[in-house]
């Protein structure tokens, strides 16, 4: 049985920041799939709304993910998203289900 960890972070950005947001979000993409225990790191836009996009993670753990927290570009990006984000982002922790 795995004990990884999914996260899907969801994001709306304000008007005219639509690629900023993207951006920055690419940005994370080399640097967090360079940590030790990130499995995953993708970042989707939704078609249907320029404004929104999810990012899509895997870590072997929470002990991985805590420590991604901590990182320079985690908290760049985490203040620049305090400054073109419209609404706090949405961040759901999800796990296997056992068979």
């Amino acid at each position: 049985m795995s004990n990884t960890l999914t996260i899907i972070a969801g994001f709306v950005a304000k008007p005219g920041q639509e690629q900023r947001l993207r951006d920055e979000l690419d940005a994370m993409i080399a640097p967090s799939l360079a940590e030790e225990g990130c499995l995953a790191y993708q970042p989707f836009a939704d078609s249907s709304r320029p404004d929104r996009m999810i990012i899509v993670e895997e870590w072997v753990s929470r002990a991985a993910l805590d420590h991604h927290f901590s990182l320079p570009h985690f908290t760049h990006v985490a203040q620049v998203l305090d400054e073109i984000l419209a609404e706090p982002f949405a961040l759901r922790r999800l796990t296997d289900v056992p068979a």
